[in-house]
């Protein structure tokens, strides 16, 4: 058998004191709540203070409540309204009513404290809506809680919900003959055996759209999630019958207003964005606006110092371009850092000085003439001059020296044709050693195929460019390439006694004949 406890005297004179403090602590009276504590302590008696919830902001907040228990691997994002004067543990009962977690299973944490039930949400911080919580659901084993002990704790909650409603019956109406508001009255008589017949209510149609990842239903014209900021539903129409409120008309009206202010502020970036391509567009080098370091020499490089490549927008400073520029062989100079942009021509000139540009514009010619298949050089001495010639073309006239050369011959022969030409040159060149030079030159040719001589007049001739038929300059020869005969006989054409028998019987006459004579 428990043993009793014995009851204390000073118990009533206790709650007195108690009662006279909290008056005293409301009213400000210093002296008064001291004396009462004195008082207190020498009854030890246990005692709590607390705060009246009326002080606290009474504004309903929405709570962000992260849910998770021991078996989900991430958390429930749920919405709460609550108050910031509400305890911990008014907030668990709330839950528990909202959705059957009972309070031993519950436990929260809120900015990374674990929350006691005493705590009011004020206390941790939470006073605006859009504040954060978490809740983790225990279960019922770690928490220790049994059915019998849940379905107590389930009926008592039920009996405080009978015993507020009881009590908001307004005083007069307790006494006899006092009619209970109709929420309260006791439903009548049914006969027996008769099951009441609950009336079917239709579903009251919900206006908005729920979101797909935190599940809140949000107003029809939201374009994203109010709580986790997802999108809306691509499909969803707001309905036609639907007429948004005094706030969403506001904020309909500032979304309106952003975008026109962003669209302006986009049109005013263009504008700026094309005067400033204007005002560049004058200007040989583009100077760079911030601050940086040279991608070559790593020398730091202030507004103003650095040179933006106009077609990559890489930034170097002036002495690596311009060494990068004078130290290349190629024609067209790129990009120093590994990239495929070429520099422009202008801004080569403006890097580079006039004796500098010079020698570029030199190396660029110089390599130009060695890449090309078709280009001849002036036979002038110590002149610079070139051309590239077309198959037609059978002289060169070199507007440097004014000198007039035999692109066949490769010479200068002024007052001789081809024939005269070489026919004296075989006679100089048992002692002239420029001759003996040009004749081993044109001997290189025809051992090489890349001459022949004609097969009418002997002289030299060659073959530039284009098909297999070719005519002598001298005699007016037509002459087939590959087989180095007269393309006809005697008696002209059709006479195909000249040695090329091309298209007989339908058949080239060289096996490399390309069929064009």
């Amino acid at each position: 058998m428990a043993s009793k406890v014995p009851p204390r005297n000073d118990l009533g004179e206790a709650e007195g004191l108690a009662l006279s403090l909290s008056e005293a602590l409301s009213s400000g009276d210093s002296e008064q709540a001291a004396q009462l504590c004195q008082k207190l302590c020498e009854l030890s008696v246990p005692v709590s203070v607390s705060i009246n919830s009326q002080v606290y902001p009474q504004d309903s907040i929405r709570l962000m409540v992260g849910v998770e228990d021991a078996q989900s691997d991430t958390y429930i994002p749920v919405t709460l309204m609550v108050s910031s004067g509400m305890t911990i543990a008014e907030v668990k009962e709330k839950i528990s009513r909202d959705f059957g977690f009972h309070p031993a299973l519950q436990r929260w944490v809120i900015g990374k404290r674990l929350a006691q039930d005493q705590d009011t949400l004020y206390s941790h911080g939470i006073r605006k809506d859009g504040d954060q919580a978490f809740l983790f659901i225990l279960s019922t084993h770690a928490a220790h809680l049994t059915r019998q002990q849940y379905m107590s704790d389930l009926e008592q909650q039920r009996l405080t919900g009978i015993i507020k409603s009881i009590e908001l019956i307004p005083r007069g109406l307790e006494g006899a003959g006092a009619k209970a508001p109709p929420s309260l009255e006791s439903p009548p008589l049914l006969p027996r055996n008769v099951t009441p017949v609950k009336p079917t209510v239709p579903p009251k149609p919900q206006l908005g759209w729920a979101c797909g990842s935190c599940t809140f239903v949000n107003k029809p014209t939201r374009p994203g999630c109010e709580i986790c900021g997802g999108d809306r539903p691509e499909d969803y129409k707001v309905p036609d019958v639907y007429q948004p409120d005094q706030e969403e008309i506001q904020r309909i009206e500032r979304e309106q207003l952003a975008l026109l202010q962003y669209e302006m502020a986009q049109q005013e970036e263009r504008e700026q964005n094309y005067l400033y391509l204007l005002a560049t567009e004058e200007q040989n080098l583009i100077l760079s606006t911030a601050e940086t370091d040279c991608p070559i020499c790593f020398s730091p490089l202030s507004p103003g110092e650095g040179v933006v490549l106009r077609e990559c927008l890489h930034t170097f400073c002036r002495e690596c371009l311009k060494s990068t520029i004078v130290t290349s062989q190629d024609p067209e100079v790129s990009c120093p850092d590994n990239c495929d942009s070429k520099l422009l021509d202008r801004e080569i000139k403006e890097l580079l000085t006039e004796e500098e540009l010079q020698r570029f514009l030199e190396l660029r010619l110089n390599v130009a003439e060695s890449r090309s298949e078709q280009s001849f050089h002036c036979q002038t001495p110590n002149c610079r001059g070139w051309c590239i010639y077309e198959d037609e073309v059978n002289e060169f006239h070199c507007e440097l020296c004014n000198e007039t050369n035999c692109i066949l011959c490769r010479a200068i022969h002024n007052g001789m044709n081809c024939k005269d030409y070489q026919d004296d040159l075989r006679v100089r060149a048992e002692n002239d050693k420029a001759a003996q030079q040009t004749k081993q030159m044109l001997d290189n040719l025809l051992n090489n195929g890349e001459a022949m001589k004609c097969p009418r007049c002997d002289i030299i001739v060659q073959k530039k460019d284009g098909c297999d038929w070719i005519c002598c300059l001298m005699c007016k020869t037509e002459i087939c390439w590959v087989t180095k005969q007269a393309r006809w006989g005697p008696n002209g054409h059709g006479d195909i006694s000249g040695g090329c028998r091309c298209r007989v019987n339908h058949q080239p006459c060289h096996p490399n004949c390309q069929n064009c004579h």
